[in-house]
């Protein structure tokens, strides 16, 4: 997967002896704001909140330039120092119009076991006079928009009508892989307006699965990439949406030029309900009892093809040995120079950074904590985001080489972590 840098970013230098101000501003906060902003269509009780996931993508980047004697070294590909972690932290990023999210939605009470619990997918697109689609229609663009949207393969046969939403100032759409017709009889009082105006919809063509797709039983010896492979919260499998907006009339196009906008939820996230094999294993190496095994990451058997442990080496990159090369090469495995134990705080942040060559795993040990990952670089299978979920106790985060990344504590309990990989 070839990494483009954007020529649009910028790089801060910061000339010694000055020092940052990681305090003001600080780029965490901010996106911590955007996430409190996004507001889903229903109550908090008709959604699994700790398994809803979002984007939130972004045109512009700012990071700040070397801390040493090469504080001036603007280029990215130039800036060697591996110990030099100043060079890695992001100082200012602009996001797009268009938010969406994925998760588990639910009409299940406690007196009704039986209800329906399955996926939804949330987009919403800017309101008011700054939006790409507002400009472009000389701010006429009215009480709805209308949504392109592909789902994997599948792809909406008519346009998507997508209301305004007063509330939030923006244009929002949440579609839900509800079977039935009597949605609206099961939801609370914002979710049946949500239905009303036609904020809220079904279509469980496009939003595809069900929650009891991923149960642990039945599983033994199956290749999870096997299981319900076009699942909307697939935990293995990236979801590709190609996104585009258009007005009422369909003279105006918000569409990439006509490319149309490719999204992606495809954080490696990994854990004892994230895996691609599971099973139990009797006597396992000439021992005795019985083994209950998750495969979360491999380069073996059935996954030794899978890539996911593997990295591009762009020829601007070091490899595992700390060497640049005239050419792209590809490495197999993952390369580890440390492995750290940390502690968060309530209310402590690691920053939004980047580490231009290694990938890294981030593993929670104990609690709670909000997981952001993201392309510093242009992929060529999708726009640049910033994917946010909750990361619980027992999972972890492969991050890629190029991946930005950051973790926040949110709770008021310290959060233990694991971090292994290499640095840049």
């Amino acid at each position: 997967m070839p990494m483009t840098i954007v020529s649009g970013d910028k790089v801060f230098t910061v000339k010694p002896p000055a020092t940052i101000d990681y305090k003001s501003n600080n780029p965490l906060a901010r996106l911590m704001k955007v996430l409190e902003a996004i507001e889903l269509s229903a109550e908090r009780e008709h959604y699994l909140l700790n398994e809803v996931q979002y984007l939130v993508p972004f045109d512009f980047l700012e990071l700040y330039g070397p801390a040493d004697a090469s504080w001036n070294v603007t280029d990215p590909r130039a800036q060697d120092n591996k110990e030099d972690f100043q060079k890695q932290n992001i100082k200012d990023f602009r996001c797009t119009d268009t938010w969406i999210a994925r998760g588990w939605a639910t009409t299940r009470e406690d007196s009704n076991p039986g209800e329906w619990t399955g996926p939804f997918l949330f987009l919403s697109y800017r309101g008011g006079p700054d939006s790409k689609l507002s400009q472009m229609s000389g701010h006429k663009l009215g009480a709805s928009i209308k949504l392109y949207l592909k789902v994997q393969n599948v792809a909406v046969p008519t346009l998507i009508d997508v209301p305004y939403n007063p509330a939030t100032d923006r244009y929002e759409i949440e579609i839900w892989g509800y079977p039935g017709s009597d949605l609206r009889s099961k939801l609370d009082a914002k979710g049946a307006a949500a239905m009303d105006r036609g904020g809220l919809i079904t279509n469980p063509n496009l939003v595809q699965g069900s929650y009891e797709d991923f149960a642990r039983e039945g599983l033994d010896n199956r290749d999870m990439r096997t299981v319900a492979p076009n699942h909307t919260m697939h935990p293995v499998i990236p979801l590709t949406l190609e996104v585009a907006w258009t007005d009422q009339t369909q003279t105006w196009w918000d569409s990439k030029g006509g490319q149309n906008y490719r999204y992606q939820f495809n954080m490696i996230y990994r854990g004892w309900d994230n895996f691609l094999k599971v099973g139990v294993s009797e006597s396992p190496h000439g021992g005795f009892g019985f083994l209950h095994y998750r495969n979360v990451l491999s380069n073996y058997f059935d996954f030794r093809n899978s890539g996911e442990l593997g990295r591009e080496v762009e020829p601007w990159m070091f490899d595992a040995n700390g060497n640049k090369a005239g050419s792209s090469r590809y490495e197999k495995f993952l390369a580890v120079e440390y492995m750290d134990l940390h502690i968060l705080k309530p209310e402590c942040g690691i920053g939004i950074h980047r580490h231009r060559d290694n990938q890294e795993i981030f593993f929670l040990l104990t609690g709670a904590g909000i997981m952001m990952t993201g392309d510093w670089c242009q992929s060529s299978l999708r726009e640049r985001c910033f994917e946010i979920r909750t990361m619980t106790a027992g999972s972890f985060s492969l991050l890629k080489a190029g991946n930005l990344h950051a973790l926040y504590n949110v709770t008021d309990e310290d959060i233990s972590l694991l971090m292994f990989g290499g640095y840049d």
